[in-house]
């Protein structure tokens, strides 16, 4: 049966404290709250008798009686769900949204949902009997395209053919027992990114997500932004021209039809079969195709993969232009791009966003590649479900 959740605004504020902050001593949490002692008191032993809330020894001392810190319960855990770029990442998250035991494997979306939400299912049943649980608390799921956030299924997906309006939440919630959320990987990452990354410190900042499909999160005055119907930040499918290359949209010269993964192979092949890259070349003969992998490899003495790879970086730059001056975030994260490509693309992105944005959106405003890697979209994943976990009933 899925756990029951704080029956208090005070309550469900405290759950959050603690998610975000870890174990805090009695005395700092009534403070934060402003609640007086008895009140919080009487809000601690509830949360405790429900399982959301334990202790966790004893606090720093501040002088006189000590206090004992708190922490979320050990029977809170949080299952969290990451799709794409070829691949189902599944994970066990505490309270506190810090990952416990994770299985990444290959996935074919196009086998349809399914196929991989029942994968999902076996996975997650996997997890939580490794780690001895009757049940989960909740889970998150990032997928790689707009999502309809309200009843939580892909809308009009390119990167997930098959899966318009699937009732990925409701499939998951009825199969798990628990409750689920579900939203776009870009958000995902952004929420990740803003609890444990580079993003935590800023509550204004923008996170692009590089792949096979291309979208930005929007953390605006602290919280995630997803607009009226759950579409901002679907970058991918701006148009940079009229007559540029097809999208899988449908539509032509959209900024993943030249920054996406299947565009960077794409050239990457026509830059081998034109001999311009000998690298490249040898690679193709061998395995007979390429991938992004084969690029990043590339790109560190090859001058013809360089390129490739300045061109995108320089599309999705002046997409980022825009952005930046109608948004004017503290910071840019961009997250998605190997290793090997990384140093190249957050170059030449650097370069077009400083040199053509104002100084007043731009002069303090780093560019930075995400340290958290993939880890960002499971964190944020969890963080999705918890919000739902820790909100007064």
């Amino acid at each position: 049966m899925p756990m029951v959740g704080p029956e208090t605004a005070d309550q469900a504020r405290l759950l959050r404290l603690l998610r975000d902050d870890g174990p805090r001593s009695r005395v700092e949490l009534a403070d934060l709250l402003g609640l007086p002692r008895a009140r919080f008191a009487a809000e601690v032993d509830r949360l405790t008798t429900l399982g959301l809330v334990e202790t966790a020894g004893p606090a720093a001392s501040r002088g006189g009686r000590r206090s004992s810190l708190l922490r979320i319960g050990a029977q809170v855990r949080f299952g969290a769900v990451l799709v794409g770029d070829g691949v189902l990442r599944v994970a066990l998250t505490d309270g506190e949204l810090n990952p416990l035991a994770r299985h990444d494997e290959p996935v074919d979306v196009r086998l349809g949902p399914d196929v991989v939400v029942g994968r999902i299912v076996e996975l997650l049943g996997k997890l939580r009997v490794e780690a001895g649980l009757t049940s989960l608390t909740g889970v998150g799921v990032a997928l790689p395209a707009p999502v309809e956030v309200r009843d939580g299924s892909p809308v009009s997906a390119p990167a997930l053919p098959g899966w318009h309006r699937f009732p990925v939440r409701d499939t998951l919630a009825a199969e798990l027992g628990c409750p689920v959320q579900v939203d776009n990987d870009a958000n995902a990452m952004a929420l990740g990114e803003r609890h444990a990354g580079t993003g935590r410190p800023f509550d204004d900042f923008l996170y692009v997500k590089l792949g096979e499909a291309i979208g930005c999160g929007l953390v605006l005055a602290g919280a995630l932004y997803r607009g009226a119907a759950s579409g901002a930040g679907d970058i991918g499918h701006f148009q940079l021209t009229e007559d540029g290359p097809l999208c899988g949209c449908g539509n032509n010269g959209c900024v993943e039809a030249y920054c996406g993964d299947v565009a960077l192979v794409r050239e990457a092949v026509t830059a081998a079969r034109a001999g311009r890259s000998t690298a490249l070349a040898d690679r193709l003969v061998a395995a007979g195709t390429l991938s992004v992998a084969d690029v990043a490899a590339a790109t560190e003495g090859d001058p013809a993969a360089q390129t490739l790879v300045r061109d995108a970086a320089r599309r999705l730059g002046r997409v980022l232009v825009g952005l930046v001056s109608f948004v004017n975030p503290a910071i840019v994260i961009i997250g998605g791009a190997p290793a090997g490509i990384g140093p190249v693309l957050l170059a030449e992105i650097r370069g077009v966003v400083y040199r053509r944005s104002t100084p007043l959106a731009t002069g303090s405003m780093p560019i930075v590649l995400s340290d958290l890697g993939d880890t960002a979209g499971l964190i944020g994943a969890a963080h999705l479900v918890s919000t739902q976990t820790y909100a007064a009933r």
